[in-house]
This record gives C-alpha cells, structure tokens and sequence, in this order.
C-alpha cells in the first residue's frame, strides 16, 4: 500500500508512533505527578490545580466503587464542559467502569435511548437536568442519579455568587433513594488511587454517534483507543511543549471531537484547560483575551460567529499558536478570514465518532493546503475505494470512499453485529465519506455519500454548492439539500441566512450560483431561514434541514 503522506509530515514528525500504553486516567496521574500545583481547570474563573483534580478523582473513583460500580459497569454523563465531568470519567475509567456521554440538549426520547441501548447503571448529571432525569428513571436500568450544580467548584465570594443561584432553581435536590447530591458525597471518601487493575483493551466508552444517519449507535472504544488518537496527535503536534500551554475547552467533552482533542489531550500534555460550558464565540474571544489562550480546536460555525461578531476587534489573540477546525466542513472564505484576522494558520482536520475523533490535519509546521483535510495522523493509514464495492483501491485523485485503519479504530458498534460488519471489514473503517487523496498524501473531503443529491442522472454533492453560496458577501450560512422532484427525482433546494443589515432576493442567489457552477447543481429553489439546525457543536445539521422538508410535503 502506497503512503504518499510521509513525505508530507514536518521536520521530526515520524510515521511510526512509538505507543506507550498508558490509559488516559493514568494520563491525569502522571501529569498531577509531574505538574502538581499547575492549573489544570479554569472554570467560571475558579482554578483547579493537577494535585485536586486527581485526588476528586480519587474520591469519585471510590464513591463508586462503594455504590457497587464494576468492571465492565457504564457510567452514564449528561452534564456541560465543566470540572465535574472530568473528574467522573477519568474516575470511572479507574476502576474499569465504561463511560456513556450524553448531550444535554436531548430529549427525553432520546436520552432514553441511550440510556436503555448502554445499560448505564449510574448517572451524573446538572441539577437543572435533575427532575427530568429522576422522572426518566423508571423506564431506565439506571439505579443511582448523583447531582452535580454550576456552583460546587466556584471560588467567588457570596454577592458575586447571588445572580448564579438566583438562576440556579434547582440547586438543592430533597433528599431520596438513590439521588445523591456530589460535594455532599465525595467528602466522605479518601483521595487515594482505589488500587483497580484496568486492561488496556478493555472497553472504556460507549460514544454514541450523533444519529445523523438513523437511529443513535454506541460505538465502542476501548483505553488502547482513547490513548492511542491522543498519542498520535502528541507526535503530530510534538513541537507544542508539555506542561507549558493553555487549552479552550470549548468543544463539548460529550462529543467525541472535544473528549479527545480537548479534554484529555490536554489532561495528557499537562496544560490548563479553561472550560466553557456553552460554546459561544463572544465567551471563547474573552477567554482566549483574559487566559492566553495557546491551543483550541472548534467547528466551523464557531469560528464563523467569532470572525463576525461586532467586538472581535476589542480582544486580544496573539497568544493563539495552533487553531484547528473539524467536525464539519471549513469554507474557504472563514479560513481566508481567520488568517488575514489573526495571522495564525486555522488546520482544517477530519475524524468521526468510529476513530475515537482525529484521522487527518493539515499538519503544524508544515504545508497547509487549503480546502484539505490535511494528511493522516501518524499511525493511521488511510486509503480510498471505489464506492461501489469498497474492495478497489483508488488511483491517487480519483474520488471514491475514504476508509481508515489504525489502533484508534473503534472495536464496533455497541449490540449491532450486522452494523459493525458493514463498517469493519478487514481492520478498515468505511467511513462513509467521498473524498480523493493527491500525491502528497492530502485527502479532500466532497460529501457524505448518504448526503449525495441524485438530480437527472447526474450525482451532486451539496458541499460544493454550500462553498459557492458562503463566497456571496452578503450570505451568512448556507446548506443545500436534495429534495423530491417528479421530473429530475431530486432537485437542489439551498437554505440561506442572510447577513444582519443585507437584504438579498431568491433570484440573485440563483443567478449568482449560475455564475459558479455547472446548470446541474444550481439550486432550483431558495429559502431564507433566519438560522440553520445545529447540533450542540455547532455543526450544521442537514438531516434536519431534510426533516423539516419531508415533515412540510406530507
């Protein structure tokens, strides 16, 4: 197999990646060992340093194994990026139990779900969320709820802490079985390591997909996973010096994108993590301004609303060194902007759910080419086939579907034998995506291929049309579907969110688009939509774009 990428990785960057196996939760205890009275968490303005975080750790670790928590037992989260989670899943992960994220926007139907299909025995949620999930309980396997609230880490004094709990409606819970309340419960426990012997193939998260192609599926990951996608970005990005840099939470840790590339990446290279708790673009400038900020990854949407947000002007961000996006893809124009704004490189990466977050990024130090989602990490192998038949590899440009090999390769999905042997076969992971990779190893991302728009014979992939309308100077947002057509079977349908202040007609779009692009792709209707669906993440949610449409037509 031909590995044009090699040539492509900077100075000092090697292919192989010399693994050690070290479990992320071992990870937090060699950093508190080495960086003891460093910041590991600012939150809300408290700090944490790397000794407390790992004997709360401790703590949890025990609460648990006091309550009955196994080996093999799942945990499940439903909480914002906030000191609590981290404590609870590296706790879990120390006594061998598996940890099942949860997105706290769900409903109730979902949540459920995810909660029945993972077995979770024991939750750890916000206090807001607390009734909702008590109610839930019942129709759950889950037989213990522990309580966490905003204000259990805060450090400010009480007249500042007045507005927070005046918000705070639920932040005492009565006193039942089986609801605990978390300060109240790990002051009873020792900070000492519990002493639990955890293989390193055992399973240690349950990551369920965000359902973006039917119903919800946990995929598997074991500690070699989790440990192996952090090491291989450590040797990817070997130049940025443990110990010494400050980290944006921002990306929620119940995505696998923030779980890897911002929670224990940073926990593992011994840097400050500055948490928020919603993604907001106005909250990420004031915090890269007041902390420093050195490192962060986000979506695209993110990096939009801060490049457009009236203030961007009043902040700081030269103390940026490495900004990179995935998740979603980077429209040209927001990378151009980023660039000409701040003077730093914006990496456009790529991973999913199935390869424990990253397989690809423009690589730091090297060549970014612009409109790539870069080359594969080291230690990931990455080839494309044909889409037919997944089983003949791609001459070097030829477009077909990337698929993925590497130790940070999900094991499968949870239960669903005949799901994971469609995405596994031979050690390769089929992602789904139709993309091409160059001479030098970088993959371009054209679409998903159950995003592909089938229009009079001729395949469309609404990518292409989303980069042309994000070019209009008067357009914010943009999304195209495929809709039903009884003459072509699908047309292209375009959502657009217009610029605050512009104003912009269905018909200018359309001939605007006839300008760049082929007569088949032009969208044939236009809608403007004052804000497009999105995931907690910000990514742009097309599936409820095609929701919305289907539910209108019935």
């Amino acid at each position: 197999m031909k590995r044009p990428w090699y040539k492509s990785y900077p100075a000092g960057v090697s292919p192989a990646v010399d693994y050690k196996e070290l479990k992320v939760s071992d990870a937090l205890a060699r950093s508190a060992a080495e960086f003891s009275d460093k910041t590991a968490l600012i939150f809300l303005g408290a700090r944490m340093s790397f000794k407390k975080l790992d004997e709360l750790t401790n703590r949890f670790a025990r609460a648990l194994i006091d309550m009955g928590v196994k080996k093999g037992d799942r945990v499940a989260m439903l909480m914002p990026n906030m000191p609590q989670i981290v404590i609870a899943s590296h706790a879990a992960w120390r006594i061998g139990a598996v940890v099942v994220m949860n997105n706290p926007l769900y409903t109730d139907v979902e949540l459920e779900h995810q909660l029945v299909d993972s077995g979770a025995s024991v939750l750890v949620t916000l206090d807001l969320l607390a009734p909702r999930m008590i109610a839930l309980k019942p129709k759950t396997s889950v037989q213990t709820i522990i309580v966490t609230h905003i204000r259990d880490y805060l450090a400010f004094p009480k007249k500042q802490l007045l507005p927070i709990l005046a918000k705070d409606k639920h932040r005492t819970i009565l006193p039942q079985p089986g609801v605990h309340e978390w300060v109240g419960l790990l002051g009873g426990y020792l900070p000492t390591d519990p002493g639990i012997s955890v293989d390193f193939d055992d399973m240690a998260c349950l990551q369920y997909t965000g359902g973006t192609t039917g119903v919800s599926k946990g995929a598997v990951h074991t500690h070699r996973n989790l440990s192996s996608n952090i090491q291989q970005l450590s040797a990817a990005l070997h130049m940025l010096e443990r110990g010494k840099l400050t980290v944006l939470g921002t990306i929620p840790f119940f995505h696998v994108f923030g779980l890897t590339c911002a929670m224990n990446y940073a926990l593992w290279q011994g840097w400050t993590n500055v948490l928020l708790p919603r993604p907001d673009p106005l909250a990420m400038l004031q915090a890269i301004d007041t902390y420093k900020v050195n490192v962060f990854a986000a979506v695209p949407t993110l990096y939009i609303g801060m490049l457009n947000h009236p203030h961007i002007g009043k902040y700081d961000l030269s103390s940026l060194i490495a900004c990179s996006s995935g998740a979603g893809p980077l429209p040209m124009e927001v990378l151009q902007q980023f660039t000409s704004r701040t003077g730093k490189e914006l990496l456009e990466g790529y991973g999913l759910t199935e390869s424990t977050a990253v397989v690809s990024i423009n690589p730091f130090g090297g060549v970014t080419k612009p409109g790539t989602i870069g080359i594969p990490l080291p230690g990931v192998e990455v080839k494309v086939v044909d889409v037919d038949t997944g089983n003949t590899d791609m001459p070097i440009g030829e477009i077909g579907e990337i698929v993925v090999r590497g130790p940070n390769v999900m094991k499968g999905y949870y239960n669903r034998p005949e799901e994971t042997a469609g995405a596994i076969r031979d050690g390769w992971l089929y992602t789904g995506d139709i993309g091409s990779m160059d001479g030098e190893g970088y993959l371009t991302i054209i679409d998903r291929k159950k995003d592909m728009i089938i229009a009079g014979g001729y395949n469309i992939y609404p990518r292409d049309i989303d980069e042309v309308l994000f070019e209009h100077p008067k357009i914010l947002e943009a999304c195209a579907i495929g809709v039903p057509d009884a003459y072509r079977g699908e047309t292209v349908k375009a959502f657009v969110v217009v610029r605050p202040g512009e104003t912009l007609m269905a018909g200018e779009v359309i001939e605007y688009c006839k300008t760049r692009l082929a007569a088949y792709k032009v969208p044939k209707i236009i809608e403007f939509i004052d804000t497009l669906p999105k995931s907690l993440v910000g990514k742009i949610l097309r599936k409820e774009l095609r929701r919305m449409e289907l539910e209108r037509q019935k």
